[in-house]
């Protein structure tokens, strides 16, 4: 499994895997976002989904029912930068808001900072690529991604 896009002055960058945040980008309060499921169930069918979390608003097991993946509990932000590290971080685009999510986004080789109504760190959007209006536009760039290649073209 595997997207390749080509975006100029770029090159071809080959994903095999999404590294989703999930208090703050898929869920606010510890609730889902309405439609994050069926983008990530969408989605999968090209990458391998992961999703890392350090559980603020706790409900981990019910998010993890309701977004049909399993969560990893990572609570410091060098603990997601090493996850996107075991990965291969030239195959991995990583999705985050908070301070603990900005050298994933960094390290990642395309780091995508997702505004929802939780807020987003300044350090997050330093770290980041590409700035998405919610989940929802920010699995977008990769199901349609001429959003994608727009927005990175040198």
């Amino acid at each position: 499994m595997a997207i390749k896009i080509e975006i100029p002055q770029r090159g071809v960058i080959e994903l095999q895997h999404a590294v989703f945040d999930v208090n703050g980008t898929l869920a606010v309060d510890g609730i889902a976002i309405p439609g994050a499921i069926d983008r990530l169930k969408t989605l999968s069918e090209h990458l391998s989904i992961h999703l890392i979390t350090s559980g603020t608003h706790g409900k981990l097991a019910e998010i993890e029912r309701t977004l049909g993946f399993p969560i990893r509990e990572i609570h410091h932000g060098d603990e997601k930068m090493r996850y996107v590290q075991s990965l291969g971080p030239a195959t991995v685009i990583a999705f985050g808001n908070g301070v603990n999510d900005a050298s994933m986004l960094r390290l990642a080789t395309i780091g995508v900072a997702v505004v929802t109504p939780e807020g987003i760190a300044t350090r997050a959007l330093q770290g980041a690529d590409v700035v998405a209006y919610g989940p929802l536009h920010a699995i977008d760039l990769l199901l349609k991604p001429n959003r994608l290649i727009a927005t990175l073209r040198g």
